[in-house]
């Protein structure tokens, strides 16, 4: 007969065995220790917190990228010779690895705020490193590739800023716990100190943090400019293939104003639309011309183009995963496109009254029409019979000699230059990347009269930053999603926003302190060593191994007969249970 007789009382703690045993593999309670933590987990420790930071960023600057995935994708086909989405991979493990040290950074909080010893499992560190490394990688990639786009990071902070205090404040309140309790528990004054000196710096650069916040859409909503114009970048490549005429009609069926395109000149000096150097991307030349896949796309005819296909590859690669939405009277008319002139684009843009804005590439040195190349554009211009005032003329090569032949153009610059010096050269216009600009050059430019356009603006949140901003025109890839934007995301007066900012800080503060007198009461009465070393004290001079066998015996063994007390079990291990010493060794 087997009867069960446990030795000493222990309440179950699953939710403390599922903390340690996730985070360290302790998932027994002898394996548990109060203890403090040694200097090499306390640094493993610091390396789990860059490593999340790092990685806070990381994922921030992806997630905010969103605006510019197609120039990436674009400049990694430049790069491999092959179009694929590659924030999909980027995105995917980003995520992951974010999830899996937010968790572990949990369960290290946990550990702390229940009095634990930290003690990372192997494991975990092995990911951890695999983590930071593979971030590292990624800065560093793409510091050398895509440089310019961190200063997303920054503008976005102008729309998320606000809010992302908040959020970070409600966070190090909610700390406020974990680091009463550490203060409340330590034994040494000079610990405690550095601690709370620590916990409020932090909290205190948090409280005046929104003075240094700069937003331009916190401002008094009368003082809001008209909603900027929207400029179909290559028409709306999201809803068809670039560069088409079909493309340019759904723009048109987006309200924009214009159209801004790429534009080369082919061997017989006929302007055509191309983005790439090449065809390969964008037609059937592979299939056409297969020996000429790889030339330049100014070497062809334009009879040659002229029997390209220039819709069949949006169907295939699905660049913008919208080709499920479309109707199948709409994927035939994008299967039947073809490559379009300049001289088409600027007879659609008169009928429809729509400014049109493009860059020219010039031809190869041996190109037939290398000197030709300014005379060939206007030609078409001129022969389109489009008015010369909704032409924006972007070239700098022989700008006064243009001015002198045809005066009615736009003169537009694509290089920043000061407000002063632009009208001296006659240019009325400023087409820029939307990092080019601050909200007080933006303001600059608009009262020395020079309309500035910026490019590329596919996000609402960036829409709303530029039109707080004063930002006249926007050029776009996504007219049909800014078209849903008739107002700022947000618009908050200074006072309001002045408001929110002292109420947060006083709740916050009201918070901390009534935590820190919590904890303060709670573990005064609590006393300052393990329960789990009732019974054992005595027994320290022994060896671990004894000790351990000893606990898992009073907490799990099962008394069978025989064995009916604790006085035998003890004895067992050469302890003396009435006079608490241990057997001489």
């Amino acid at each position: 007969m087997v009867k069960h007789q446990p030795l000493q009382v222990y309440e179950r703690q699953l939710c403390l065995s599922c903390i340690t045993g996730i985070y360290g593999c302790r998932w027994k309670r002898y394996q548990r220790s109060h203890d403090d933590t040694t200097k090499w987990e306390l640094l493993w420790s610091l390396i789990l917190l860059f490593t999340f930071c790092l990685l806070l960023v990381w994922f921030y600057f992806w997630w905010e990228a969103h605006n510019d995935y197609n120039e990436f994708n674009w400049s990694l086909y430049n790069r491999s010779g092959e179009w694929s989405d590659g924030t999909v991979p980027i995105l995917a493990t980003t995520a992951a690895g974010f999830t899996y040290i937010a968790f572990l950074v949990v369960l290290a909080l946990c550990h702390i705020a229940l009095g634990q010893q930290l003690n990372l499992h192997w494991l975990h560190k092995i990911g951890v490193t695999a983590a930071l490394l593979t971030t590292i990688v990624g800065v560093i990639s793409v510091c050398q590739t895509w440089g310019q786009e961190w200063d997303v990071i920054p503008i976005s902070l102008q729309a998320t800023g606000p809010f992302l205090h908040i959020g970070a404040l409600a966070a190090v309140t909610a700390l406020s716990w974990i680091v009463a309790g550490q203060v409340a528990r330590a034994e040494k004054t000079m610990f405690q100190v550095v601690v709370v000196l620590l916990y409020l710096s932090v909290l205190l650069g948090l409280y005046v943090m929104p003075l240094y916040i700069t937003s331009p859409c916190i401002m008094e909503p009368t003082t809001l400019k008209p909603r900027p114009d929207v400029i179909g970048h290559q028409g709306a490549p999201m809803l068809a293939p670039e560069n088409t005429l079909w493309s340019f009609q759904r723009a048109l069926q987006m309200n924009v104003t214009g159209f801004e395109t790429d534009v080369a000149i082919s061997m017989d000096g006929v302007p055509f639309l191309m983005h790439d150097r090449t065809l390969r991307r964008t037609t059937d030349v592979e299939k056409v011309f297969p020996d000429r896949q790889m030339e330049d796309a100014s070497f062809f005819n334009w009879t040659d183009l002229q029997q390209l296909n220039a819709g069949q590859w949006f169907l295939k690669d699905d660049p913008f995963w919208t080709v499920h939405t479309m109707s199948p009277h709409e994927k035939t008319l994008i299967a039947n496109q073809s490559v379009c002139s300049l001289e088409q684009l600027l007879k659609m843009a008169s009928y429809h009254n729509s400014t049109v804005v493009f860059r020219l590439a010039r031809p190869p040195s041996e190109h037939p029409c290398y000197d030709s190349w300014i005379n060939d554009t206007l030609h078409a211009v001129q022969q389109s019979g489009v008015p010369q005032s909704l032409v924006m003329w972007t070239p700098d090569e022989y700008r006064a000699q243009v001015r002198q032949m045809v005066p009615g153009l736009i003169q537009t610059s694509l290089e920043k230059r000061s407000p002063q010096s632009l009208p001296q050269s006659g240019i009325s216009r400023l087409l820029l990347r939307y990092n080019q600009a601050s909200t007080q050059e933006i303001s600059e430019f608009s009262e020395g009269h020079i309309k500035l356009t910026l490019y590329t603006v596919n996000e609402p949140w960036l829409y709303s930053v530029l039109w707080c901003s004063g930002v006249p025109s926007v050029s776009s890839e996504a007219p049909h999603i800014l078209i849903k934007v008739p107002y700022p995301i947000w618009l908050m007066r200074p006072h309001e926003y002045c408001l929110m900012w002292v109420s947060a800080d006083l709740i916050s503060f009201a918070v901390v302190i009534g935590i820190f007198i919590l904890q303060k009461y709670r573990m005064s009465g609590m006393r300052s060593y393990n329960p789990e070393q009732i019974m054992l004290s005595a027994a320290v001079r022994r060896s671990s191994r004894d000790i351990s066998v000893m606990k898992e015996k009073l907490i799990f063994s099962e008394v069978r007969n025989g064995v009916g007390s604790a006085e035998e079990l003890y004895a067992d291990n050469g302890y003396n249970y009435y006079t608490n010493q241990g057997a001489s060794q």
